[in-house]
């Protein structure tokens, strides 16, 4: 339990860190806003990346997604109601396994074609997805 908590504490809070970046105006790994855009969001026809505030608000998210594994295993002292906890944990694992499944759905082929997001989503974001809500479903295990 502690290797896949603390692996998905580091695997988000990279993620998070690399949107904050964006946020800030960085463009890595694309040279440029427009090509950021058609890397990461992938929309038909994007033209810019999301808004500064739109980019840091999944940022925060996706490190309040990154502790929620250190709650849950005990490793961060919470006032939360073990309830909450598991409804989180829950939430959590049907995210990222939703996610990771429509990614390979011709749905999001179509909704966000542009690549090189296509090809990425389908060989990297999606299965990524599908081992993060795998890790926060294996914690959910008894015994984990």
């Amino acid at each position: 339990m502690t290797m896949v908590a603390f692996g998905l504490f580091a695997l988000l809070a990279t993620i998070a860190t690399l949107h904050l970046y964006w946020a800030a105006g960085g463009v890595r790994p694309a040279g440029d806003w427009q090509a950021l855009a058609r890397t990461v969001v992938g929309t038909r026809n994007i033209r810019a990346m999301p808004s500064r505030t739109a980019t840091s608000v999944v940022a925060v998210c996706i490190y309040v997604a990154a502790v929620w594994p250190l709650l849950w295993s005990g490793f961060i002292a919470t006032p939360f109601a073990g309830w909450l906890k598991t409804i989180g944990m829950i939430g959590l694992a049907a995210v990222f396994l939703v996610r990771g499944a429509a990614g390979v759905s011709p749905l999001m082929r179509r909704v966000c074609p542009e690549e090189p997001f296509a090809t990425l989503n389908r060989w990297f974001y999606s299965p990524l997805c599908l081992l993060i809500g795998a890790g926060f479903a294996y914690l959910l295990l008894p015994g984990q």
